[in-house]
C-alpha cells in the first residue's frame, strides 16, 4: 500500500511539473540577468529581406539584425551569443509572454492594441503602409483602386489589410498567410493582384525580384517600429531606449541602414525621437 501511494505521489508530481513547463515554455531568468551572464534570446523575422533575412548558410542579415546586434552589445552580449528566434507576426505576443525571447526587433509596429500585452522600446524607425505589385501592372494605383473585389494579401495578425479594407476598399478580398514570402508568392503566381504592408519591408522583397515587381502610390499610414518586451520590464525597456538614442547619435544608425536597406534605393525618413512615456 505504502509503494503504491508513494507512487501515485511521484508521477503526480511528474505530472505537475511537465504541466508546469508546457505552460510556461520560457526562462524564469530576467533578460537583464541573462545578459549579465552574456547571452541573450531576440525575436527577429527570418524572410524579410534587408530587415531579418536567414540566408542559406544560416547567418542573420538586414537592418532589424543590426539593430538587435547593437542593443545586445550595450546590454553587455556580445553577437556570437546571441540566439535569434524567428518571431512570426501571429506569435510575437505570445513569445514575449512566455519568456521564449527577452526583446522582439522584427518591424513591430506600435499601437494600443499591442500594448495592453507587451511594452515597447523606440520607435527606432519609421515607415509607411503601401502596396507592391506586378510590374506590368497598371490597375492598381493606391488603396481606393483595389476595390471591385481584387485580392489583397498580407500576413496573420498583422494590421495593414484589415486597414485597407475599412478605410479604402471595403469590398477588398482578404488573402492572409503566415509570412510575407508567401504572400510574395502568391503575388508572383497570380494568386492575389497585391500585397500591402509597410514600404520598407516591400521595397525589399521588390529589390530580390528585380523588375518583376513595383510599390505603387504615396504610403498611406505611420507605422513606428519598436522594439517588443514583456510587459512591465521597465528596466530593460528603458536601456534599450538608451541603446536606441546611442545608435542614432553615433551614426551607427545610419550607417547600418545605408548598409542593409540602401541597395534597395528605399528613402527613408529621418531617425525617429525615441518615446520615453
Amino acid at each position: 500500500m505504502r509503494i503504491n501511494r508513494a507512487l501515485r505521489f511521484g508521477v503526480g508530481a511528474i505530472a505537475l511539473a511537465l504541466a508546469a513547463s508546457a505552460c510556461g515554455g520560457g526562462d524564469e531568468q530576467s533578460a537583464l540577468d541573462k545578459a549579465k551572464d552574456g547571452k541573450i534570446t531576440v525575436g527577429i523575422k527570418y524572410d524579410q529581406p534587408g530587415l531579418g533575412l536567414r540566408t542559406k548558410d544560416g547567418t542573420f542579415t538586414g537592418f532589424d539584425v543590426e539593430v538587435a546586434k547593437y542593443v545586445a552589445d550595450k546590454l553587455g552580449v556580445k553577437p556570437e551569443n546571441i540566439e535569434f528566434k524567428e518571431a512570426p507576426t501571429p506569435q510575437r505576443e505570445t513569445l514575449l509572454e512566455n519568456g521564449q525571447v527577452d526583446y522582439i526587433v522584427g518591424t513591430y509596429s506600435i499601437n494600443d492594441k499591442r500594448k495592453e500585452k507587451i511594452d515597447f522600446a523606440g520607435p527606432y524607425f519609421i515607415a509607411g503602409q503601401s502596396l507592391l505589385v506586378k510590374q506590368e501592372n497598371t490597375d492598381i494605383t493606391g488603396p481606393e483602386s483595389l476595390s471591385g473585389n481584387k485580392k489583397l494579401c498580407s500576413v496573420k495578425g498583422s494590421t495593414p489589410a484589415q486597414n485597407v479594407k475599412t478605410k479604402y476598399a471595403k469590398d477588398v478580398q482578404l488573402q492572409e498567410f503566415d509570412t510575407y514570402s508567401l504572400c510574395v508568392e502568391a503575388l508572383l503566381n497570380g494568386s492575389v493582384d497585391a500585397l500591402t504592408t509597410d514600404d520598407i519591408i516591400l521595397a525589399g522583397f521588390a529589390a530580390q525580384s528585380p523588375g518583376k515587381l513595383k510599390l505603387v502610390g504615396a504610403p498611406f499610414s505611420t507605422e513606428k517600429y519598436g522594439i517588443g518586451v514583456k510587459k512591465g520590464d521597465t528596466e530593460l525597456r528603458g536601456k534599450i531606449n538608451d541603446a536606441i538614442e546611442a545608435m542614432i547619435k553615433d551614426g551607427s544608425w545610419q550607417k547600418a541602414l545605408d548598409a542593409t536597406v540602401g541597395p534597395s534605393g528605399f528613402k527613408a525618413q529621418a531617425a525617429p525621437a525615441v518615446d520615453r512615456y
